[in-house]
Parts: C-alpha cells; sequence; structure tokens
C-alpha cells in the first residue's frame, strides 16, 4: 500500500502492517509527549547522557534570539575585509557548516555590500589536507573558526596550534587572535585558550546539545550565516518541523512524518533491513554525510545498528539484497532520479519518499532525522545520545603516539604480502593484492554483511573517483552494501557503528606515503614539535585498526605506496 501526502509518501509493501502497529504503541505509551518533557525512560532507566543530550529539541525557537549578535559579527568581519573561513571541526562541529556551505553557495550580496565569507572545513590530519588549505588562504583575510563541543578533541586543537602559528608569522603575536573564533560548551579548555590566545569572539553552545544533533545550534548557524544564509528563513521553517513533531497522533498519513520516519526505520532494521539507503537530489547530495553521521553514531552500539548507506550509485532492483531500505531525499521539480526510484518500489523495495520545496527546507529535514533517529534508536533499545565505543580507538591512538613519543617510532606490523606496488596486512597469505581482496570479501554474508571502505589517504576527486569505483565494483559483482570513509574524520561518526553494531562490516582500510610532511606545534605560538600530523594520522589508522581486531571485525588493509588511484584501479579490476 502507498501513504502519500503533499510532501511525502511511503511504500512499505508487506511491511507497512508492522509499522502501522509500532506507531499505534508509540501513542499508546504517549512516547511524543515523553520525549518533549525529556523523559529519559523513553530509551534507558538511566538519566545518565539523556536528559542532559535534549536540548537541541529546543534549538529551533531558542536560536532566533541570537540572530542579531550572529548577524552583527558576520557583517563585522565582512567590513574589516575577511574574504574566508576555514572550520576547524571533527564530527558534529564540521559536518553540518560543509552540508550548508555545499547547499547553499557562497551568497554574494548587493554589488555594493561586501561579499560574504566564503567557508571550508578542515576535518583531516592529512597533511596533504592541511597544505591545501594553508597554500590556498591568505591568512590576513581568513578567519579561522576553532569548533569543538568538549574544547578538547585532539584533532581541533593540532588544526589550531598550526593555523595560529600560520597567523602568527604573517600577522604578528598582536593581531592573530582577532582571526580566530571558538564555538564551545561553557567550561570548556577551548573556552580557556580563546581568552589567552585573545581570539576575536567565542560562542557559548547550549551545553546540553550533542555534537551530532547541533547543526540547528551556533555550531551549524554561525557557519551558514557566514556564507549569507538567511537565519530567520530558516528557523522560522524549522519550527515548523518542530511543531509537526509534538504531534502525537503519528500515523503515517499524519503531520508527524519526523516519528513517522523512525518508526519505519527502526522496524526496518528489526526485521533485518537494517540498511538505510539515502539517494538525494544532486542539489542536496551533501546532506547524506551528515545524516550518516547523525544515524550510525546514534544507532551503532549495543551490538545492534543502523546502517547509512550514503553516495552509492543507484541500480536496478536485482542489484541489492533484501537487507536495504530506501529514503529518497528530493528537491521540488527534479526528478532525475524518479525513474530508478519508482523501478525500486515497483519491485517491492521498501521506499520512503520527502520533498523539499527548496533549500531553504534544509534545516526542517535536520530536525526531521534527528527527531526519526531518536525513535528509531527507541525501537532497537539503546540510548541514541551516547557514543561508547568511539572512545576505544582513541585510547589506542593515545598508546602509539606514546610509544612514538617514548621510542622514536609508531609500532611496525609486518605485511603478508608485497605485490605490485601494493602492500598488503591479511590474516591469510596470497599471491596479489587483488587475491588478497576476493579471498576477504569471499567471507561476506549476502543480506547480512557490509563493506566499509576506510580511507586513510589525502582527500581528492581524484582517489574520491578511485574509491567509487571500487565500492561500485563490489556492489555489483557482490550486491553487498557500501560505505567509504575518510580517515581519520570517521572515527568521530560511523567509527561508532562500526565496533558497536552486531558484527556484520568488513573492513578495508586504505594508507599509502605522504610526500609531506606537516609538524604539529606543541603550543600555539611555540616553533617546539614533538609530533608531525602525519604521525598522528598513521597512529589513528594503528589505533583504528586494533580497536576493529579487539571487536573482532573482520579487516584487511592495503598500503597504495606512492600510486592511491593506480593501486585502487588494479584491486577494482581484481574483483570478479
Amino acid at each position: 500500500m502507498k501513504m502519500t501526502g503533499k510532501d511525502f509518501s511511503y511504500n512499505l509493501g508487506n511491511y507497512q502492517p508492522a509499522v502501522e502497529n509500532a506507531l499505534a504503541d508509540l501513542c499508546k505509551n504517549k512516547i511524543i509527549e515523553r520525549i518533549w518533557k525529556h523523559d529519559h525512560t523513553v530509551w534507558k532507566p538511566d538519566p545518565t547522557e539523556i536528559t542532559n543530550r535534549l536540548g537541541w529539541l529546543h534549538s529551533p525557537e531558542v536560536m532566533i534570539d541570537p540572530i542579531p549578535e550572529i548577524n552583527a559579527f558576520v557583517d563585522e568581519v565582512r567590513a574589516e575585509g575577511f574574504t574566508h573561513a576555514l572550520l576547524l571541526g571533527m564530527g558534529g562541529s564540521s559536518l553540518a557548516p560543509a552540508v550548508y556551505r555545499f547547499t547553499f553557495g557562497l551568497r554574494r550580496g548587493d554589488p555594493s555590500d561586501r561579499p560574504y565569507i566564503d567557508l571550508a572545513v578542515l576535518d583531516s590530519t592529512d597533511p596533504g589536507a592541511i597544505l591545501a588549505h594553508d597554500r590556498r588562504l591568505d591568512p590576513a583575510k581568513t578567519l579561522y573558526i576553532v569548533s569543538t563541543k568538549s574544547g578538547g578533541t585532539v584533532e581541533t586543537f593540532s588544526f589550531f596550534k598550526y593555523f595560529y602559528n600560520r597567523a602568527m608569522y604573517e600577522l604578528g603575536t598582536q593581531k592573530a587572535g582577532a582571526h580566530f573564533v571558538a564555538i564551545t560548551d561553557p567550561g570548556s579548555g577551548l573556552q580557556e585558550t580563546a581568552k589567552k590566545y585573545n581570539f576575536r569572539k567565542t560562542f557559548i553552545n547550549d551545553p546540553n546539545i550533542g555534537g551530532r544533533y547541533s547543526a540547528l545550534s551556533y555550531f551549524g548557524l554561525l557557519p551558514a550565516a557566514l556564507i549569507g544564509v538567511n537565519l530567520n528563513i530558516l528557523l522560522k521553517r524549522t519550527m515548523a518541523m518542530a511543531d509537526s513533531c509534538r504531534n502525537e497522533n503519528a500515523q503515517l498519513d499524519g503531520e508527524n512524518t519526523a516519528a513517522c520516519l523512525g518508526v519505519v526505520m527502526g522496524e526496518m532494521a528489526a526485521a533485518g533491513r537494517d540498511k538505510v539507503t539515502i539517494i538525494t537530489s544532486p542539489a542536496i547530495s551533501a546532506f547524506g554525510a551528515w545524516a550518516e553521521q547523525l544515524i550510525a553514531e546514534s544507532t551503532g552500539k549495543e551490538d545492534k545498528g543502523i546502517l547509512p548507506v550514503d553516495g552509492e550509485n543507484i541500480f536496478s532492483p536485482d542489484g541489492y539484497a533484501n537487507d536495504r531500505f530506501f529514503v529518497y531525499l528530493r528537491l521540488d521539480g527534479d526528478s532525475r532520479h524518479d525513474e530508478k526510484v519508482n523501478a525500486l518500489i515497483d519491485a517491492g523495495q521498501p521506499v520512503v519518499q520527502f520533498t523539499m520545496q527548496n533549500i531553504y527546507d534544509l534545516g526542517s529535514e535536520f530536525f526531521r532525522w534527528e527527531f526519526a533517529t531518536i525513535i528509531g534508536g527507541r525501537r532497537l533499545g539503546i540510548n541514541p545520545f551516547d557514543q561508547p565505543n568511539v572512545e576505544s580507538a582513541k585510547v589506542l591512538t593515545r598508546q602509539m603516539v606514546a610509544a612514538y613519543e617514548n621510542q622514536g617510532k609508531l609500532p611496525d606490523l609486518p605485511p603478508t604480502l608485497r605485490n605490485d606496488g601494493i602492500t598488503v596486512y591479511a590474516d591469510e597469505l596470497s599471491n596479489t593484492a587483488g587475491e588478497s581482496l576476493e579471498k576477504f570479501l569471499a567471507k561476506a554474508n549476502l543480506g547480512r554483511s557490509y563493506v566499509a571502505l576506510q580511507a586513510y589517504l589525502t582527500p581528492s576527486p581524484k582517489a574520491g573517483a578511485a574509491l567509487q569505483n571500487l565500492r561500485t565494483k563490489i556492489q555489483t559483482t557482490m550486491r553487498l552494501a557500501t560505505t567509504v570513509g575518510y580517515g581519520p574524520r570517521f572515527l568521530h561518526s560511523t567509527g561508532q557503528l562500526h565496533k558497536g553494531d552486531a558484527g556484520n562490516g568488513f573492513f578495508i582500510q586504505f594508507t599509502a606515503n605522504m610526500p609531506q610532511d606537516v609538524p604539529i606545534p606543541d603550543e600555539a605560538g611555540s616553533e617546539r614539535s614533538s609530533i608531525t600530523f602525519g604521525v598522528l594520522k598513521t597512529a589513528q589508522a594503528l589505533g583504528d585498526r586494533q580497536a576493529l581486531l579487539h571487536a573482532r571485525r573482520p579487516f584487511i588493509r592495503f598500503d597504495l605506496g606512492d600510486d592511491v588511484e593506480g593501486g585502487l584501479k588494479k584491486l577494482a579490476e581484481a574483483i570478479s
């Protein structure tokens, strides 16, 4: 049966009765009302990391008041001649700003006005990524946004120390601080750092908002305002979505589409369709990466999880196993994916579709998916606000860094094979790198397993295309769900699901040579350095590997040497 409204449709087939029963249960137990009352027992009997994580429910109305302050700040930096901004962050503090920039572009303003601020996001410890931003930006015209909830994220502070030194070298100690702004929680280490180094301004966020639920707080809205997004329009539309999420009479043909999406996500996962595959209009395609973090980090724990699949090519129905559930997010008037999505519906695949009237509905989508995720988490019986497995890779990374500081080198791993420019680290011997990959993938189970490509590589269009080609080859040949993430940034998002779910993932890690390295200052303003970004990135890859092995996850590593694209192409060609 198909349920439709003005901007949504549900095609759930045989799963509709289970969804309707779950929606009735939602109403019977007053779940919507209890969520808005911040009742932690919706999820767990213990309030820890629940009652202090629900502030985002009120962000749309609460953040209306600071808009004049945000706009005044934007006008100030524009008037002073700033042309660019570089956001330094990881995970929840970086993904929403990247979505805003991709979706809205850069507003030019009136001809008589100064332009708005062109925003870029740095969330990679790869030396090549850092140098690319450094070489592109003029510190005299750049605003650096240091963004971290905890105020102690090692990657973010490493970025800050490096770019503070660059600004200090170019502008002098007296002027450098005016090129930095902080977004953080009250009382955090970053708040003190901002005072010490005379930051231009510090924006204090509501501490009751977790990072991945922060898109409509200062963490997302300040960067959005810098590129010229009209926050009044964005938030007023979002408030309408938030109001609909208060509707307790959740039905498939009703207003509370967020609750319905959450129930569908939960019921599909319970039925084995635990891979929510996100299809978007190209103009809003960056939204999928944000939703990926939200769903994966919120639901992947306690041996359960919903795997978000973003960025796969869309195939005919016979290209998928029976472990998928599709969400199609389209802009009104864009029909380019309609035919392929309709083919999935006709084949009986469960599909939910939402239509955005224009890009200012982006805030509404942030809120809809946040609300849906906590509803889905309730169905799985987990706390959608904690991240118990994220720390495991961090602890192991710190151990690797400590070993480097004590011994001057990171732990050596014996390879199982060196072949055709690729070094392989695997559990069993093979004659070629391609054979190693085929043996590894042969152990996956159709309809249950997924393949995660973990790229500890320099992000680039060429590397991205080669990774996409490899994942497509895996999907077409084996019909397995595939994900791609650049390390170490995915450690702050999908990394939680990788270690915390039911263990269905097959993990392929890629590393490569780093032609240039970049020192991390021990302290901002000092030239002394005990470690480089290259060492930190390698330590993170080794720590992630060890955390996955501790969790008994299937794992293989390919070091691609000096030829990243060529190595990825060879591996793709080996799959048959």
